[in-house]
């Protein structure tokens, strides 16, 4: 019986998950823990500032009372940050997480 030889893959016919993944199928490491953990802070603070009216007003139905401003700046920070389009959303569903858990609590700036 003959032993059939493998294809090769060349750098130009490998897809975008190559960029993350070697050939054995492990993940590459481009990131430190310390990095992630020091945008984790940043982010998640970011996410937890709010600017709080004291006169609220009103939009059709609704009544707004705060504004998550700090959640804008740190959703533009990720876009123009992260290079990898799954660690943006994992950052997304932090980020969201956070401002909802924070809506309730009195956390912001009062206006």
């Amino acid at each position: 019986m003959a032993k059939q030889k493998r294809p090769h893959t060349y750098a130009r016919n490998r897809s975008k998950s190559s960029e993350l993944f070697n050939r054995k199928g492990r993940e590459k490491i481009y990131e430190n823990d310390s990095a992630f953990f020091t945008k984790l802070v940043i982010f998640v603070v970011l996410s937890a500032l709010w600017i709080r009216l004291k006169n609220p007003f009103e939009i059709g139905i609704f009544s707004v009372q705060a504004v998550p401003a700090g959640l804008l700046v740190a959703l533009l920070l990720v876009l123009k940050i992260e290079k990898y389009q799954f660690n943006r959303k994992i950052w997304y569903v932090t980020l969201i997480l956070m401002a909802i858990l924070t809506s309730f609590t009195p956390v912001g700036v009062i206006i």
